[in-house]
C-alpha cells in the first residue's frame, strides 16, 4: 500500500534494523516497545485484519508463527516470550490497531504481567 509505513520498511524506503527476512516476512524492533524485547514480525503481503485472510494468507501466517521459535536464540527469546496480534473491530479499536499493516508483536526479555 502507498502510505503504510511496513510496506515502506518492507521495501527499504525507511530505514529499519531489520533482523530477520525471507521471501515471506521481515522482523524488526518495535519503535515503541513495550516490554526490553519487542519485535515486529510483518508479513511482506499487506492486509490489515485476520478477517481479510484468505487461504494464502492463513498458509502465510502459519509459516510466520513456525518460523519464529526458531529465531528464538537470535532474537534472545530463550526464556519464554508472548505473541500479540492487535486487530482493529468494526465499531472500534479497544485493541489499538495503529497500522492496517497486519503484524505479530513478538515480546519478551522480561516477566510480562497479563
Amino acid at each position: 500500500m502507498e502510505n503504510c509505513v511496513f510496506c515502506k520498511i518492507i521495501k527499504g524506503e525507511i530505514p529499519s534494523n531489520i533482523v530477520y527476512q525471507d521471501d515471506d516476512f521481515v522482523v524488526f524492533p518495535d519503535l515503541s516497545p513495550k516490554a526490553k524485547l519487542h519485535y515486529l514480525a510483518v508479513p511482506r503481503k499487506h492486509f490489515a485484519l485476520l478477517s481479510e485472510a484468505e487461504r494464502e494468507e492463513e498458509a502465510l501466517l502459519g509459516r510466520i508463527l513456525a518460523k519464529i521459535p526458531t529465531l528464538s536464540k537470535e532474537l534472545g527469546l530463550e526464556n519464554g516470550y508472548r505473541i500479540v496480534v492487535n486487530q482493529k473491530g468494526e465499531k472500534g479499536n479497544d485493541a489499538g490497531q495503529e497500522v492496517m499493516h497486519l503484524h505479530i508483536h513478538i515480546l519478551a526479555g522480561e516477566k510480562l504481567s497479563m
